[in-house]
């Protein structure tokens, strides 16, 4: 798998997006965020949806 198939935990999400675990799940439950990947107990997002966030949030700029 690529650079772009790797999962990322709340924790990368956190510190990629420089944002807190709480404003995470809360564009999550508005649809803005990709809903997570479960695996075993943990959530998990696939880097390139994270990047299509990214890539979005930059041309609404």
């Amino acid at each position: 798998m690529g650079h772009q198939g790797q999962l990322l935990s709340v924790k990368d999400l956190c510190h990629r997006l420089k944002r807190s675990r709480a404003s995470i799940y809360r564009d999550i439950k508005a649809g803005i965020l990709a809903k997570p990947l479960k695996t075993g107990g943990s959530s998990r997002w696939v880097e390139a949806d994270i990047q299509d966030y990214v890539d979005r949030a930059l041309a609404a700029r």
